[in-house]
């Protein structure tokens, strides 16, 4: 992990099915889908203020809702903070190719 990533935890809730695609398309982008509307991405803060202003396009403002959570910084792995019940969360395996 790079010196100011940070984990943050990213949910939507949109009313529209176009919308709700579009903004699924564009975290899928950022992050790692976890569940249904939930993403974990690790971010800078220039990534973080490039999601945000693609989610403000996307989104109708009065209908829709995305909360980002900050999860803190990524010097600890995202796995060692999750207390999860059930299924246990298998962070997907990102290639970067170059």
């Amino acid at each position: 992990m790079s010196p100011g990533v940070r984990h943050y935890l990213v949910s939507y809730d949109i009313a529209d099915d176009k919308r709700r695609t579009k903004v699924f398309k564009t975290l899928y982008g950022f992050g790692d889908h976890a569940q249904y509307s939930v993403f974990f991405c690790e971010l800078t803060d220039r990534d973080l203020v490039r999601l945000r202003s693609r989610m403000r396009e996307a989104i109708h403002h009065t209908e829709d809702q995305i909360m980002i959570v900050d999860l803190g910084a990524s010097a600890r792995p995202l796995e060692a903070g999750l207390d999860v019940l059930g299924k246990p969360y298998h962070p997907s395996v990102r290639i970067v190719v170059v």
